[in-house]
């Protein structure tokens, strides 16, 4: 089958969304498909050969984050000519009602299209998603996929009709094994990875635990990766423990697997927003033990505390709390590895990309995908 996959977001900039679509071309190909991906991207990114580029794409506050999307008379005449050349069996659009790559392609083909819905929003992006003009190119999706109950709801609440849930995957086999970071094999070790400067990831919670938990535990240390300003975290924290917080920043995908390996906890204390939780299932790939926010998305993924422990969303006292509970209980840690382990299979790209496959298969027609010349 010849499958266009189509990003919204910034293929160079870390992401959920495009982890998601980088894994699933991955697992379809490996399956004998042929896959091609458009994305926007930097003008110096080295992107793999079955991705194309769109174009540089601008910032844009979106759900609590800043998401770079990518719109405009450009974008969407290299999107035309790569659906015109690509001769796709189906096209997969993801995010398709925000103003990127998803929607255009909306707007340029015809033919087999499915959509999948990956965030969750508040009743504010009322306005935005009933929009007529993106409400248009909603009716040319054949099929609709939502990564996550959430994202679900927000699709039948804001648009109507319903969605097969099928949720984000994960390669468990890449975060199976790793040996810990340099220096970091030792002590107590909590984690974080994430963007440090987005409000919603909850940072500022995690470290306001840990100075509480540093004042009685000399040998406790953070370690924290991600992109973001480094000064800013460690003016949030008292200068006598800065030398034991580690700040790696842009880490690449073979040190974000060791990370997860060098930490006794790891922790994700998001504040909302997220509809699923990849960073979960790949801690839970490593079998890290894990301590996150109780938001229902990963109280679902952690299966309601049973894979990992879980504290009140927001509240550093909880987190510390929890985090020393932890960190004092080695069988506990243990056993929470062990579960995190077996939950996450499910999430295996073996697993989930067979099931995205199957919506393929359904919409797909002798037609295929192509350009839509109505004017």
């Amino acid at each position: 089958m010849r499958i266009g996959i189509v990003c919204p977001y910034m293929w160079d900039v870390p992401g959920g969304v495009q982890v998601h679509i980088r894994d699933l071309a991955e697992a379809l190909m490996e399956d004998g498909h042929q896959v091609q991906v458009i994305a926007p991207a930097g003008d110096d990114a080295s992107l793999p050969p079955y991705v194309t580029s769109v174009g540089r794409a601008v910032p844009v506050p979106f759900n609590g984050s800043v998401a770079r999307m990518s719109f405009g008379f450009l974008s969407a005449n290299r999107v035309r000519r790569w659906v015109r050349e690509g001769r796709f069996d189906v096209l997969h659009v993801h995010e398709p009602f925000i103003p990127s790559v998803g929607l255009l392609a909306c707007w340029v083909a015809r033919g087999p299209i499915v959509g999948t819905f990956h965030a969750s929003y508040g009743r504010s992006r009322a306005f935005s998603v009933a929009s007529p003009v993106i409400t248009s190119a909603l009716e040319k999706i054949t099929a609709r996929i939502a990564v996550s109950d959430a994202a679900r709801k927000t699709l039948v609440e804001f648009i109507g009709g319903d969605a097969v849930l099928i949720p984000n995957g994960v390669t468990v086999s890449r975060y199976s094994e790793a040996e810990p970071l340099p220096g970091w094999d030792e002590g107590e070790v909590i984690g974080f990875l994430g963007r440090m400067d987005e409000p919603r990831k909850g940072l500022p919670v995690l470290l306001e635990a840990f100075t509480l938990l540093a004042a009685e535990r000399p040998g406790l240390r953070l370690l924290i990766a991600g992109p973001g300003d480094a000064g800013e975290v460690l003016e949030k924290v008292p200068a006598r423990f800065h030398d034991r917080i580690g700040l790696l920043g842009m880490v690449s995908e073979e040190d974000k697997v060791r990370a997860y390996h060098s930490v006794d906890v790891f922790c994700a204390p998001n504040l909302g927003g997220e509809s699923f939780g990849i960073v979960l299932t790949e801690a839970m790939s490593a079998g890290a033990a894990i301590l996150a926010s109780d938001i229902p998305a990963f109280r679902k993924v952690l299966d309601d505390g049973q894979a990992g422990a879980l504290f009140e969303a927001g509240d550093a006292g909880s987190l510390a709390r929890e985090a020393a509970a932890l960190l004092d209980d080695p069988d506990r840690r243990a056993k929470l590895s062990q579960e995190a382990r077996q939950a996450v299979r499910k999430y295996d790209w073996s697993t989930v990309a067979r099931d995205v496959l199957r919506v393929y298969e359904t919409v797909a027609s002798t037609a295929g995908v192509e350009e839509d010349d109505t004017p």
